[in-house]
């Protein structure tokens, strides 16, 4: 198993308890924080932010690998992260090391000293601090929670912004009305910076159009085409992943406007970019041994969105798949499996990795029976994989969570890299 660093450990507790809300979205204590740390916001390399529900760490691999392939030095920031903290902060295309990172918590840890802030806001303030002190052509920004209060929109002029698919998730801080929740997302449009979007329900769009033409914002929206021209042979698995490289493709070319990033360095990009625990197939380590048989795949797909993109790809594949499957108590898990329901597969619960709120394995059990599927609740990870592998299907998932997926990746000794 693979662990924290004890100091950066330490160091990131301290931000814990100076709020007393984990989350609560708000800009005004994030703007405090970078004040005092003396506006890391303006000395930033160009700004793509990058907001929506599904697909946003996609999008932002594929933006960073086309980069990258036309030689440009690439921040990226994501949440949250799988097995290390230190993934979330990329600087020029190394995930940052302990000491740089220990050193730039500290320094904004002494600057928020009186000041109220979440533990999000001030681990992002860092995250700013230490990409306006390291040089890059290019920072990639991503969105941690909806749009217009999240922490990172403390930019006052982005290169541009894309909005990848909008759907229902995070309920209990975005509500349930899916107009609402495109408004959160479209708040990082600001004005005269143009804005890409993903393919979005009619009423997304709209949404989305309005704000952009009330900023006088260019709108560039994806289109059915733009995705067939991407290489067959492009990274990522699944056909929604041809949609997320072909966003990326659009950036890119609004971007490369001024820094020349060809049609050469796109699809290269397109077919080398990595993000873990999205349909990733995991190699030999201790997880694995417990299903010597099949093939045992990750994805950290969460929401109902997500449910239908694997469902989909899963219907291409020959043989007999099997779920395991952990969730926060917060999703909507009736809707996570309904989209599995034409394709049957067993389905095995766990409790959620430790220091979440987790959903209980008998309630996810009762979900995937209401979507009319066959499922059995297990005590721990291990007995769900042995279990699901003991069906002698030719493949095992395990989906459902990102907190999952980053327990499952450091028990096989798999971090991202």
């Amino acid at each position: 198993m693979i662990g924290n660093n004890a100091a950066l450990a330490a160091a990131l507790a301290r931000f814990e308890g100076l709020y007393p809300k984990t989350i609560e979205l708000s800009l005004g204590r994030v703007e405090a924080a970078l004040e005092a740390l003396g506006r890391p916001q303006d000395r930033l390399p160009p700004v793509i932010h990058v907001a929506g529900t599904n697909g946003k760490g996609s999008t932002s691999a594929f933006m960073r690998a086309m980069a990258e392939a036309a030689g440009l030095t690439v921040h990226v920031f994501t949440s949250p992260h799988l097995v290390r903290f230190n993934e979330r902060i990329r600087l020029a295309g190394e995930i940052v090391d302990d000491a740089r990172l220990i050193a730039w918590l500290d320094r904004t840890f002494e600057a928020v000293q009186g000041l109220q802030i979440t533990h999000f806001e001030a681990t992002t303030a860092a995250a700013l601090l230490a990409f306006s002190e390291v040089p890059a052509d290019l920072l990639i920004l991503e969105v941690g929670l909806g749009g217009r209060y999240d922490a990172t929109n403390v930019i006052a002029k982005p290169a541009l912004c894309v909005i990848t698919p909008i759907d229902f998730d995070h309920k209990a801080f975005l509500g349930s009305d899916i107009r609402k929740i495109a408004g959160e997302k479209a708040g990082i449009i600001r004005p005269g910076r143009p804005v890409v979007t993903a393919i979005q329900r009619k009423v997304c769009d709209e949404v989305i159009a309005n704000e952009a033409a009330r900023l006088g914002a260019p709108l560039y929206r994806l289109k059915a085409h733009f995705i067939d021209a991407m290489p067959d042979d492009i990274s990522l698995i699944g056909e929604h992943q041809r949609g997320n490289a072909a966003l990326a493709a659009m950036a890119m070319q609004l971007f490369g406007a001024s820094t020349r990033i060809s049609q050469d360095a796109i699809f290269e990009g397109a077919r080398t970019a990595t993000w873990p625990a999205r349909m990733q197939k995991l190699k030999p380590g201790p997880v694995t041994a417990l299903a010597p048989d099949a093939e045992v795949w990750l994805d950290g797909g969460h929401n109902p969105h997500a449910a239908r993109a694997i469902a989909h790809h899963l219907k291409t594949l020959p043989g007999r798949t099997v779920l395991v499957t952990a969730m926060l108590a917060s999703k909507d898990a009736t809707g996570f499996f309904l989209p599995f329901r034409h394709l049957k597969p067993d389905v095995f619960t766990l409790p959620n990795a430790p220091g979440h709120r987790g959903a209980e394995p008998h309630d996810l059990a009762d979900a995937a029976r209401t979507a009319g599927l066959n499922v059995t609740a297990c005590a721990d990870l291990n007995a769900a994989v042995s279990a699901a592998a003991a069906t002698g299907a030719d493949r095992i998932l395990i989906c459902g969570s990102l907190y999952l997926a980053g327990e499952v990746l450091a028990a096989n000794n798999e971090p991202p890299a």
